[in-house]
């Protein structure tokens, strides 16, 4: 099953994109799912599903689970329990709302999945949200100490009360299941992002900007929108140098420095001169590229070994864009936190890395070297 996932600039269309996109696709023949917040009732269709995710219910409904299974501790502590209708949404309640319905789009027996994410900066953050807070639980309440969790309730049998640790534990372990499988659903194969701008004198840098994101979360970009181009044929002066103004913009979208490989690959979709109204509007509005079977893969980031040569082993790490003055990088025990720009990620270390020391590191047309020396007290010796 194809996951194409929808952002872009902020104002840019992308909610139509992506409802176009799964109407399109639905008209078609195939069985789509579409989600999204936001997006305007459509006709019902056979083939076509739409997934609305509700932050203010799955909020409650998510605190109220977890009241009731921790209530046995909180009824020690002497605390009175919320109810249903006094509880309001917090803040992040929308992110985590997103990810479980990203998670509910791979089930089902729909062909594609078509998610209306948040604009390109929120949605960046938003995908790379699973493995961070996995990492966060990993350090906070790493496995060796729930292993340990065997004997609560032997304890809690002894002390009369539920001991306040074990429902803990047994609620981490919930989190990490359901981020795990949100995390395999980014992370996997058939999964591309799709996105959508406006030509104009943002655009080139929306561009890039996401391309560097999207490089450092290993996520597959399958194409770039460039939505509401003007008609090329007006005789009005005005529309003219807009329009002129934003082939320009175009222009440099395919042929802006770093993003050779996008050339191609974007579609212009036109101007209705109206906001889309119906259906029909919608398929007129639907990307000309049909999501392949499977997107193109990733470039993996690969380990060269150049011991005989240099005395060196270096990782190869894909970074479409980068710019030396906004990239750093430190080694912290078995990963590496990469800095590129706006960005931050940890990076585990392959295998063979982990045993040696990093001795520099060089930027070269979107391709960061990172050296590794081996470290002789580590390095399985040779006879």
């Amino acid at each position: 099953m194809r996951i194409i996932l929808v952002t872009g600039s902020g104002g840019a269309g992308r909610t139509t994109v992506a409802a176009a996109t799964a109407l399109a696709e639905a008209r078609a023949g195939r069985r789509v799912l579409l989600v999204s917040e936001d997006v305007e009732p459509l006709p019902a269709q056979d083939r076509l599903r739409v997934l609305r995710p509700r932050p203010a219910g799955d909020f409650r409904r998510e605190f109220l689970a977890l009241q009731a299974r921790s209530s046995a501790a909180l009824d020690l502590l002497g605390t009175t329990p919320f109810e249903d209708a006094e509880l309001t949404e917090l803040p992040g309640s929308r992110q985590f709302a997103l990810l479980r319905a990203l998670r509910d789009a791979a089930e089902g027996d729909h062909e594609l999945a078509v998610v209306d994410l948040p604009p390109l900066a929120e949605a960046l953050a938003l995908l790379a949200l699973p493995e961070q807070l996995r990492r966060y639980l990993r350090r906070l309440l790493p496995p060796e100490r729930q292993a340990a969790r065997a004997l609560r309730p032997m304890l809690a049998q002894l002390a009369g009360v539920p001991m306040p640790a074990q429902w803990l534990y047994e609620t981490t372990g919930r989190w990490e299941t359901e981020l795990a499988a949100v995390q395999a659903v980014v992370d996997a194969p058939t999964t591309s992002v799709r996105l959508v701008l406006e030509p104009g004198p943002a655009a080139v840098r929306a561009l890039r900007t996401a391309r560097l994101g999207l490089a450092l979360q290993r996520l597959a970009l399958d194409s770039v929108v460039a939505n509401r181009l003007l008609p090329a044929d007006s005789e009005d002066p005005w529309l003219a140098g807009l329009t002129a103004q934003q082939h320009r913009h175009l222009a440099e979208l395919r042929t802006a420095s770093g993003t050779a490989d996008v050339v191609g690959v974007i579609d212009a979709l036109p101007h209705l001169g109206r906001d889309p109204r119906g259906p029909e509007d919608l398929v007129l509005l639907a990307p000309a590229r049909r999501p392949a079977a499977v997107p193109e893969p990733v470039a993996a980031w690969s380990v060269e070994d150049r011991r005989e040569e240099d005395g060196v082993l270096v990782w190869h790490i894909g970074l479409p864009g980068a710019v030396k003055e906004e990239l750093s990088l430190v080694r912290r025990g078995d990963e590496l936190l990469l800095t590129v720009g706006a960005f931050r990620r940890n990076v585990p270390l392959p295998a063979a890395l982990r045993r040696c020391t990093v001795t520099g590191a060089g930027l070269v047309e979107g391709d960061l070297r990172v050296r590794f020396t081996p470290d002789p007290g580590l390095w399985p010796r040779t006879p």
